[in-house]
């Protein structure tokens, strides 16, 4: 399309990707299986953050023997809860997650765990082996033995040269910290001892032919299911003409099925699966990265929508547990004020949900949020960053939504039970169109509503490269290293180092006053750490609080 045509320079933010930002593939791949990471070294061991172990092969934080180690640790925690069910085994399209799979079922089958895997490629979406979970183990009680958990392998939008590898237990949402704890801690013992007690089967057997190992369909059934959480029937009576980019990921294969199935119009924009991800626009930091919340990332969506061939388009991560909303009216939306969009439409219209249920957010997600479930007369529930904290809500249903301002959520099906336990990206896209189909208006639209009726913060998210000791300082601060008695010229009234919604400890800081807030923290997932700010004013107020903020972490760390 022409408008691709006006995309930034190459090898410069939203830009197409010159050969030299390409990964090694054979490096990459090469580096797995030969490096061996050393336990004495802290950031070579097995350690999971916000979502999982994530790491690279190239800096021996991602490799053969930590998948060994972790999976054998996950066999032993099964034996301990009495979990005897399948492993439902997902997957995103990285390099190092097609590799890091073979060797998980190869453990797994030698210890005698029945496994199921997607048939085809094997992408398979995060949200769509949530729903198996759930939807295998329902009707099954706390104890039953035959429940089943799920292994899912992905490092998320991170760049291509990384590896991820995540534990849903039976509820179906990512692990809390006590599992993922005592997995972590198991599994560096295995790597201390050189991998002594890791039971293998083959590894030049056909995976699909190994003791145990069941191949099935878990993308049909969660398609088919979706009309149970969305109004499907009025986007397809809507006529709406929708558009999905995949990013190169595993929601490539959900929208022809969804087609089919509900008959609705989405065309796939890009049906690319290169796991060096050439095709994509760098993001801000000049890195590739998959990150649908990302203006760059996202720029030839965006480009193309300004042509006028569809009426919304959205963009998910490799493992589709996130979203990016195109619409014509604003281009793509600010996570934070889509989630507001999103929670606003859902409290008007799931008329099944129990009013005692509760909407979670994320500590450093935007006050709009707050202010548009105060005005249904709904209660909040504040935790910290990481999907793992919404998880037993949406379980049983005391939460009805939860949503993070990374541009991950999930919220129940019509009927008040659980749709996924775990972020769904595929869900919310459908959400978007699901509220032009009602309205008549695209969510940016709704969003200019919410705006004038509620207010217009300011919010801004900035990073920065950390070393171990210093993401470790940074999340163990306590509220006594913050002297100083105003931000943005206003008196701080809470000096926050757990989260409000269940007295969790955020892992970092949140200072707020009456007109603004910041809150610092480590990333879980990159060796980076992070300062979310907002203005209740403007964006010269918000200036003004990130470079006060910048100044007290920097006198602390």
């Amino acid at each position: 399309m022409s408008d691709l045509n006006q995309l930034a320079a190459a090898g410069t933010p939203g830009g197409p990707v010159t050969p030299d930002q390409l990964i090694d593939l054979d490096s990459l791949l090469a580096a797995y299986h030969d490096q061996r990471p050393d336990p004495a070294h802290a950031e070579q061991r097995v350690a999971f953050g916000t979502s999982g172990h994530r790491g690279s092969s190239l800096d021996r934080t991602f490799n053969e023997a930590h998948i060994l180690a972790i999976t054998q640790a996950i066999v032993e925690h099964r034996v301990a809860r009495r979990i005897g069910g399948p492993v439902l085994v997902g997957k995103d399209t990285h390099a190092l997650s097609s590799v890091a799979e073979r060797t998980a079922i190869e453990v797994l089958s030698a210890n005698g765990v029945p496994v199921r895997v997607q048939g085809s490629h094997g992408i398979t979406a995060t949200p769509v082996i949530s729903r198996a979970i759930l939807a295998f183990n329902e009707g099954r009680s706390a104890t039953d033995p035959g429940r089943a958990d799920g292994i899912i392998i992905t490092p998320s939008h991170n760049p291509p040269r990384d590896g991820g590898f995540k534990y849903n237990p039976p509820d179906g949402g990512p692990a809390d910290g006590d599992i993922t704890g005592g997995i972590e801690r198991r599994a560096n013992e295995i790597l201390a001892a050189g991998l002594t007690d890791v039971r293998r089967g083959s590894s030049t057997a056909d995976v699909a032919t190994l003791p145990g190992v069941e191949v099935v369909d878990f993308i049909r059934p969660y398609v088919e299911a979706l009309s149970s959480v969305i109004d499907v029937a009025a986007i397809r009576s809507a006529g709406l003409r929708l558009a999905a980019h995949p990013l190169g990921g595993a929601s490539l294969p959900i929208w022809p099925v969804l087609a089919e199935v509900h008959g609705i119009d989405v065309t796939v924009t890009d049906d690319t699966l290169d796991p060096r991800f050439g095709f994509m626009t760098l993001d801000a930091d000049g890195l590739v990265r998959m990150d649908c919340s990302s203006p760059f990332a996202m720029a030839p969506l965006v480009a193309q929508m300004a042509d006028g061939a569809y009426d919304l388009a959205f963009g998910n991560d490799p493992d589709s547990d996130r979203h990016g909303i195109v619409c014509r009216s604003s281009g793509l939306m600010n996570p934070n004020r889509f989630l507001a969009v999103a929670i606003e439409h859902l409290l008007a219209t799931r008329s099944d949900w129990s009013n005692k249920s509760r909407v979670g957010k994320t500590l450093v997600s935007s006050i709009l949020i707050d202010r548009v479930v105060e005005a249904a007369s709904r209660s909040l529930c504040e935790v910290p960053v990481g999907f793992k904290w919404f998880a037993p809500g949406l379980f049983d249903g005391s939460l009805c939504f939860g949503g993070e301002e990374s541009a991950g959520a999930s919220f129940l099906r019509f009927d008040g039970t659980p749709w996924t336990t775990d972020k769904d990206g595929i869900v919310m896209d459908l959400l978007a169109a699901e509220i032009m189909a009602h309205s008549g208006r695209d969510p940016g639209e709704h969003e200019r509503t919410l705006v004038e009726k509620f207010g217009d913060p300011v919010y801004r998210r900035i990073s920065a490269p950390a070393d171990a000791a210093t993401r470790s300082t940074l999340k163990n601060l306590d509220p006594s290293a913050v002297s100083a008695v105003t931000l943005g010229g206003d008196p701080i009234t809470a000096i926050l180092t757990r989260a409000p919604g269940n007295d969790a400890s955020i892992g970092g800081l949140k200072v707020c006053t009456d007109h603004g807030w910041f809150a610092a923290r480590p990333s879980g997932t990159e060796p980076i750490s992070k300062i979310y700010a907002e203005s209740l004013r403007d964006e010269a107020h918000l200036e003004r609080i990130l470079i006060e903020a910048q100044t007290m972490i920097a006198a602390v760390i």
